[in-house]
């Protein structure tokens, strides 16, 4: 069957791709498989070049590139532009400070010398979403490739045009034969690749369903999985925040990428002596949002990816509602082509509702109302999700301390939460394991090896 990339905006088919065939996959296999014996002996300071010559070729390119994002999966144009951009921090991020990561590390024992190392794996098999095309694969390849590893990218169906795209941007910064490759595969496809001894270990960033699926292949062939799944992150709001600043904020990490992000805030809890102030400003901010073209420059809100993101948006938007959820704004898909919904936000959003419980992957704020501030960590941590969150308040010295009550793996005070190359990334409970990013991340796909020297 072919992969089929549909522009969101129009709704018009853009290309068919017919899968690679077997035979295809095979030879992609082969060269990565043979590159990785080559390329884990490369000079670190050949590996950090070649990450600075992707970074210049993805500023040259990127205006084309971001074109392409924006009409494959209908990101706002500014925003491709900039993940575009983010991608080419990573790599210099990497370039620079990859050596000194993966440098041995000595320690003190009775013997002569002992030390850790970090050895690459070999060939890693990254699984990829369409929300985020390109830095999704790049927060996770930057790091792997300096490490010594090769890349075998699966991409989301509906960005195949994308997937393509990478793989040129590599070839062109002139990354040899094998080391960074995209196959054009079906679903069901996955478990042949994963199986394959070829492949040494597997990243996977996508659902909670595909991660439990790609975590049960990788762990019966015994290979390291790494897994960046769903979100529902709380944005908390105490009574002794700056309301205004974190109403703003909210409507902005709530609609980042139309909406489409694991990191998005999605639960708006707020303390119950702050809601008559802040509810108001949030839902201007929201009602503030403008949703369109994604081509033009003041739109914030573009379509959805795909049309059936709309309909589940939409199933747990009137779900919610008759289990007592108010809309106080949007609540209905736009009409006309394209697969637009505007900002909403509903209220009175309690656990046991779908708004509550279930990632909300589109523009739709779930403000929960909380007596204080235990209630609101209570509240944060009521979710099988656990990727990041938000909180704010004027008492830092408290906000740290309750930092260290949220089960997440990043806490932004007076801040929304975002990725950065130089912090790890990663989530607990339902939303993975394992960490990109940072010092942590480039030594997830290594074997960290003791060597003891006697006397």
């Amino acid at each position: 069957m072919p992969l089929v990339s549909v522009c969101p905006f129009t709704g018009e088919t853009l290309r068919r791709f017919e899968p690679h065939s077997r035979a295809h996959v095979d030879r992609v296999l082969s060269r990565a498989h043979k590159r990785a014996a080559a390329w884990r002996q490369e000079p670190l300071r050949q590996r950090s070049q070649l990450l600075e010559r992707i970074a210049q070729e993805l500023r040259q390119q990127r205006e084309r590139l971001a074109r392409e994002v924006t009409r494959e999966m209908g990101k706002p144009l500014s925003q491709a532009r900039a993940e575009i951009e983010k991608c080419a921090w990573v790599c210099e991020y990497y370039a620079q400070h990859g050596p000194q990561f993966l440098a041995p590390e000595e320690v003190r024992t009775e013997a002569r010398r002992s030390y850790v190392r970090f050895d690459p794996l070999g060939v890693v098999l990254a699984i990829m979403p369409w929300n985020f095309p390109y830095w999704q694969v790049f927060r996770f390849a930057a790091g792997a490739v300096m490490a010594g590893n090769t890349v075998v990218l699966k991409h989301a169906a509906n960005v195949s045009m994308a997937a393509l795209s990478i793989e040129r941007t590599w070839r062109r910064a002139g990354a040899p034969s094998g080391l960074f490759q995209a196959v054009l595969v079906e679903t069901e496809e996955v478990p042949r690749l994963i199986a394959d001894p070829r492949i040494a270990a597997v990243t996977l960033t996508g659902s909670e369903q595909a991660g439990r699926a790609v975590a049960r292949l990788a762990g019966e062939h015994l290979k390291k999985c790494v897994l960046e799944l769903g979100g529902s992150d709380a944005f908390i709001v105490l009574a002794d925040a700056d309301l205004d600043r974190a109403a703003t904020a909210a409507a902005e990490a709530r609609t980042i990428n139309s909406g489409q992000s694991c990191i998005a805030a999605k639960r708006i809890i707020v303390e119950r002596a702050a809601m008559s102030r802040f509810l108001p400003a949030f839902v201007s901010a929201m009602r503030g949002m403008k949703v369109g073209d994604p081509f033009a420059p003041d739109t914030r809100i573009g379509p959805l990816a795909r049309a059936d993101l709309v309909e589940n948006l939409q199933r747990q938007v009137e779900e919610s509602q008759r289990l007592g959820a108010r809309v106080e704004l949007g609540g209905q898909p736009l009409p006309g082509p394209g697969f637009f919904y505007p900002p909403t936000v509903l209220t009175r959003v309690r656990p046991g509702m779908p708004a509550f419980d279930e990632e909300l992957f589109g523009p739709v704020a779930a403000v929960i109302s909380a007596r204080d501030a235990a209630d609101a960590i209570r509240l944060a941590n009521a979710t099988r999700y656990g990727l990041g969150a938000a909180l704010w308040t004027r008492n830092l010295r408290r906000a740290e301390e309750l930092a260290a009550q949220l089960d997440v793996g990043a806490v932004h005070i007076n801040d929304v939460v975002h990725s950065d190359p130089r912090l790890p990334f990663g989530g607990v409970k339902a939303s993975g394991y394992g960490r990109e990013l940072g010092s942590y991340g480039i030594k997830e796909f290594t074997n960290i090896k003791s060597v003891v020297v006697g006397a």
